[in-house]
């Protein structure tokens, strides 16, 4: 049974001009694993992009907001298989809200070209 669907689409040089800023928005976004990854990869800001997006993706499928009550950016972490698969792993918050709604598997899918990364979720129960 489908719990939920989301989607989002983030501009990337949006989150380049965020990240060129200083470590304010990526410490607060992106947990340690996530900035370790896209920091390895060819164009940082268009892998940043793509899991910010799922970040959002994430909480529009789960009917939650961010901050104050909701799940913060930090405690949805998107990591990638040994075959580069994306996987969202949820933490704190997260984890919690995830045990309260039944949740058996979270499947996102990620993209990005240029200027744009989009992210889709479907949370499943």
């Amino acid at each position: 049974m489908i719990i939920g669907i989301g989607t989002d689409i983030v501009e990337v040089p949006r989150i380049a001009a965020k990240l060129a800023k200083g470590e304010g928005f990526r410490n607060l976004v992106f947990t340690p694993y996530e900035i370790t990854y896209c920091e390895k990869q060819a164009a940082p800001a268009d892998s940043y992009a793509a899991r910010f997006a799922a970040k959002e993706a994430v909480l529009k499928a789960m009917g939650t907001g961010w901050g104050n009550g909701g799940i913060n950016f930090d405690e949805i972490e998107i990591r990638s298989d040994e075959a580069g698969k994306p996987e969202v792993y949820l933490i704190g918050k997260g984890a919690a809200r995830y045990a309260t709604m039944g949740i058996k598997k979270i499947w996102v899918s990620l993209s990005h070209e240029k200027s744009a990364a989009v992210a889709m979720v479907i949370i499943e129960g």
